[in-house]
């Protein structure tokens, strides 16, 4: 089991950004995909029409959400928790991800560069 970190800068503000990350109707504008997910501690979650899939922990609005997402059986959970904080630029995005199965982490890793957030950038570029 491995863990990332990493921030990435988005021109937009945290209260839009946190919005891009809870709202299904605006996930699916950025994704291209269907999207459900809630702001409800403990509903399941499901982004890039299943891909993903998940269960939703903990949110502090405009600021913060942690989610565990599912790969299979695994003995510790696999936690993403996504930090947003005001910067010049907009929004710096904090992104942990711990206990990501070695087989698929650079898989995630790639995912979270090059579709996930950048996805998310590009939405608010144009």
């Amino acid at each position: 089991m491995k863990d990332y970190k990493k921030y990435y800068i988005l021109p937009a503000s945290p209260e839009e950004v946190y919005t891009a990350l809870t709202n299904p109707i605006t996930i699916q504008l950025w994704t291209g995909d269907k999207a459900e997910m809630s702001t409800e501690p403990g509903s399941e979650f499901s982004l890039f029409d299943g891909d993903i899939v998940g269960k939703n922990l903990e949110f502090e609005e405009n600021k913060k959400l942690v989610q565990e997402w599912y790969f299979g059986e695994q003995s510790e959970p696999s936690i993403v928790t996504i930090k947003l904080h005001p910067h010049k630029s907009g929004t710096s995005a904090e992104l942990r991800h711990t206990n990501i199965p070695d087989e698929a982490f650079d898989d995630i890793t790639e995912g979270w560069d090059n579709s996930y957030f950048a996805a998310l950038i590009e939405f608010y570029e144009d």
